[in-house]
C-alpha cells in the first residue's frame, strides 16, 4: 500500500485542479468524485486534504461514510511534517 505523507495529504485540498483526499484514523481516501466534496469542503465543516479522525467523532454520521470511497495508502510521518 503506498505511503502519503502529511505534505501530500495537505496537497490534495481539492481546489485548483488537486485531488480530494481525506485521512481518518491512518488510511487515506480519495473523496475526489463526491458531490459531497466540491471544492475541496463538505458541508462548510471539513475540509480536504486534513486527517478528520477527531472531527469525524463528532460528525452525525459514521466512519462509514468515509470509509465507502477508494482508500488511496496509509499516511505516514516519513517525509513530510505533521
Amino acid at each position: 500500500m503506498r505511503e502519503i505523507t502529511p505534505d501530500e495529504l495537505r496537497a490534495a485540498d481539492g481546489r485548483d485542479g488537486h485531488p480530494t483526499w481525506v485521512a481518518h484514523a491512518g488510511q487515506v481516501y480519495d473523496v475526489t468524485g463526491s458531490s459531497l466534496w466540491k471544492g475541496g469542503v463538505h458541508e462548510a465543516q471539513h475540509a480536504a486534504g486534513r486527517d478528520l479522525t477527531a472531527e469525524l467523532e463528532d460528525a452525525p454520521h459514521g466512519v462509514e461514510f468515509v470509509e465507502r470511497f477508494p482508500m488511496g495508502g496509509r499516511l505516514t510521518t516519513k517525509g513530510g511534517s505533521t
